[in-house]
């Protein structure tokens, strides 16, 4: 094979390059296969044109041609996801070592008619033995490591060895269960009260996606999400949320409820391009005013570099929408980024609450983030308030805003409502009155 390429065409496509795995599998005794995803490339299409990104994906392809050799055989499975079969016997160590090795070099920025890209990858990689060899599950297998490396919060890389399952029966039912949850409606928002902590009145909400399954009862999002990014349904699953939240909004404004209502938002959607017209469309849908509106970002998605993204949040702001930051402290915090960002509220990772009382540190970084807070003219709420004790610190250190199973759990909006109305109980006296 020729060791560079010099159009996309030459590349075997996803069919052609299973073949190679294939045919490299029945000459020798061991396979590897390296599936290498660039990270959000979509931003760079979507920003720099089609033309350029092609040229941008034609010198990735030919320098993991120059990085990995002439004995390796590389396709491209998808617009920006390229595969790399290695024959022979290779330990993990040593594959880790060629992930390693692929991150350092693109670090080096490639330039084209003005424009410079820095790739970043996620890569999964899985090995095995070519006697009885399954194609299919092999291939399956490196794909499933794929996906959790996207998934890796601190690493974006996973290994998947020949003996492990890329999915359990179970999980790929979810996957099914999915599209008649949203057919048959049995998707629902609950609402977690974000309370004043000198008032202890309740002057916004954070909604947040529950599933009510026939089977397993009521579901956190967590295998709600995993199932809509296994079908690529995470667009329609963001636009019911949005939907329903504005409803809410509507509903609670009927009663005389006049609050900020939190909705977390995902990368997917900070990368479609329809988001904005969306959102003023549901503005006017339901007579919601976007600025009784905030979306939630976590802190590796406010960070991002991407073009895209900040075009976004920028319009989204110009639009009245609020936006915070989720988990504030439990990433790497770029402060610097902190600095520069447009926002409404940073929001205290619970665990630094939960643990207020058993370290010192915890209060200074929530007494930091309150000083960061002030100097930026935003809102600085505690997650994760449990105790008594958590919230009279909070109330020395003056933070006036936070939510936790203190004041509510997150419940259905009917029973939102009633909590508006009524004091807040802890045990079986009112909270208001034993600290007011």
């Amino acid at each position: 094979m020729s060791s560079l390429h010099t159009s996309l065409a030459t590349i075997p496509n996803r069919y052609a390059f299973i073949d190679t795995v294939d045919r490299c599998a029945s000459v020798g005794s061991h396979i590897s296969l390296m599936l290498i995803d660039i990270v959000r490339f979509s931003d760079v299409t979507t920003s720099l044109g089609m033309k350029v990104g092609d040229r941008f994906l034609l010198e990735i392809a030919n320098r993991i041609r120059f990085l990995f050799g002439n004995d390796v055989e590389i396709g491209r499975i998808s617009g920006d996801v390229f595969g790399v079969v290695f024959s022979g016997e290779k330990s993990h160590k040593q594959l880790r070592a060629k992930f390693e090795h692929l991150v350092e070099h693109f670090k080096t920025p490639m330039h084209y008619d003005n424009h410079a890209f820095i790739a970043d990858f996620n890569v999964g990689v899985t090995s095995a033995s070519t006697q009885g060899f399954n194609l299919t599950a092999f291939v399956s297998r490196a794909e499933a490591a794929l996906k959790q490396a996207k998934e890796n919060k601190y690493e974006n890389y996973f290994f998947i060895n020949g003996h492990e399952k890329p999915a359990t029966g179970r999980s790929l039912a979810l996957k099914a269960d999915l599209k008649r949850a949203l057919q048959n409606n049995e998707l629902e928002l609950y609402f977690q009260p974000q309370v004043d902590l000198n008032t202890l009145k309740i002057i916004g909400a954070e909604c947040l996606l529950r599933w009510n399954h026939p089977l397993d009862g009521v579901l956190f999002p967590g295998p709600l999400i995993e199932a809509a990014e296994s079908y690529n349904m995470m667009q329609e699953l963001a636009y019911w949320t949005f939907d329903r939240a504005f409803y809410s909004v509507a509903e609670l404004n009927s009663r005389g409820i006049d609050i900020m209502m939190s909705v977390n938002i995902s990368p997917t959607q900070l990368y479609d391009s329809k988001l904005i017209s969306h959102l003023k469309y549901l503005s006017h849908c339901y007579a919601v005013d976007l600025k009784r509106i905030e979306l939630e970002l976590t802190e590796d998605i406010a960070l991002t570099n991407s073009l895209m993204v900040k075009k976004q949040l920028s319009q989204i702001r110009e639009l009245g929408i609020g936006i915070s930051v989720d988990d504030f402290g439990k990433g790497y915090s770029n402060l610097a980024y902190i600095r520069d960002l447009d926002i409404n509220a940073l929001k205290i990772d619970k665990s630094f609450v939960l643990e207020l009382s058993d370290n010192p540190i915890n209060k200074a970084i929530i007494e930091a983030a309150r000083v960061i807070g002030k100097a930026k003219q935003c809102d600085v709420i505690a997650e994760g308030i449990e105790t008594l004790e958590q919230l009279h610190i909070l109330r020395e250190v003056g933070l006036t805003m936070g939510q936790g199973y203190l004041f509510s759990k997150a419940i259905p909006l009917n029973e939102f409502v009633s909590l508006t109305n009524q004091e807040i109980i802890v045990g079986d006296s009112p909270l208001r009155k034993r600290l007011m």
